[in-house]
């Protein structure tokens, strides 16, 4: 900043002065019992004018050396508007710091899970060429094809968080019928760890989206085969209250400790089941119910040790009102 430039600046205080000194002049001139003295009017002049050159100096002087210290905290402002700049400056560089912290915790845990996600596809990969060098059963290599599948899905998915309101068609859907569909495709699963499967329900329709709907459900069923020891019982059955619809997921598996039961959703979290029991990237149940919170949903779960893990997926009543003019009419 040079001089002129500051100049520019301070223009209100220079004519401040200068009406001020006019306003004084113009009384001395029409003071009939003065006389009028050149000599005094113009002295008086000169001498407010150096005080006001002093005055701008100095307030140069002021500006500079607060530009100097612009880099640092504490430094002082010259006005109110510069005390509110400063203030906003202030809460624009913790914002900014926040949203860089959250960036790299986002970069972070991306990097882990895809760390995670490789080592876990490498486990079904490694037993693949395994039993391709020996005799190779076709259960195995289906339940290992499976895991694969899976762990593909969960990185497409976590790929597709982000962005997931570019991507979903909200409709009526039984989730009965999915579930069926899932239980299926894991029906070879279900028969070589001789694991029991009870569906106490015909049909429960839903709003949801049906594709992110299959990837949720397959996610809670995934967990509840994994943990389920050979000769135990899955139990699917539906409730419905006055606020919402219920799908209730139910096994006598190993359980979750109390400790880890208010973890089980956050991002990879594996808890002691996980370390103990089987490897786990913790993303399974972070994507469900991540997912099922963008579908207006959400999961819940209780557990016992030993006893039981039960998963609750929570719909609201449909209230679209366009789908319940509809629904009258075809009645």
């Amino acid at each position: 900043m040079n001089f002129l430039s500051f100049l520019s600046y301070e223009k209100p205080y220079i004519v401040l002065y200068l009406i001020s000194f006019l306003i004084s002049a113009a009384i001395f001139f029409t003071d009939i019992n003065g006389s009028l003295a050149w000599g005094t009017f113009l002295y008086a002049f000169a001498l407010s004018s150096i005080v006001l050159i002093g005055f701008l100096l100095y307030r140069y002087q002021q500006n500079l050396r607060v530009i100097r210290q612009l880099e640092r905290a504490d430094y002082d402002s010259l006005s109110l508007e510069g005390e509110f700049a400063k203030t906003h400056i202030d809460e624009l560089k913790r914002e900014h710091i926040r949203e860089m912290n959250r960036i790299q915790d986002r970069q972070k845990e991306h990097y882990d899970f895809i760390v995670s996600w490789f080592h876990e596809i490498k486990t079904p990969i490694a037993v693949l060429r395994l039993l391709q060098q020996t005799d190779m059963d076709a259960g195995n290599l289906r339940e290992e094809i499976t895991k694969i599948e899976n762990y593909v899905d969960q990185a497409l998915y976590y790929a597709k968080l982000d962005s997931f309101n570019q991507d979903y068609d909200i409709q009526k859907c039984d989730i009965i019928k999915i579930l069926k569909d899932i239980v299926k495709s894991h029906s070879k699963t279900f028969i070589s760890k001789n694991i029991r499967i009870h569906i106490q329900a015909d049909m429960l329709e839903v709003q949801s989206d049906p594709k992110w709907l299959q990837f949720i459900v397959n996610q809670l069923l995934t967990n509840s085969l994994k943990y389920t020891e050979p000769g135990g019982e899955i139990t699917i059955s539906i409730s419905e209250t006055p606020q919402e619809k219920q799908l209730l997921i139910r096994d006598n598996g190993i359980g979750i400790s109390q400790k880890d039961l208010p973890r089980v959703f956050n991002r990879g979290f594996t808890g002691e089941t996980g370390r103990l029991y089987s490897k786990s990237t913790g993303m399974g149940l972070y994507l469900a119910q991540q997912l099922s919170n963008k579908l207006g949903h959400y999961i819940s779960c209780t557990s016992n040790v030993r006893e039981y893990t039960q998963f609750i997926v929570h719909f609201p009543l449909d209230s679209d009102p366009f789908l319940i003019m509809q629904k009258t009419h075809d009645e």
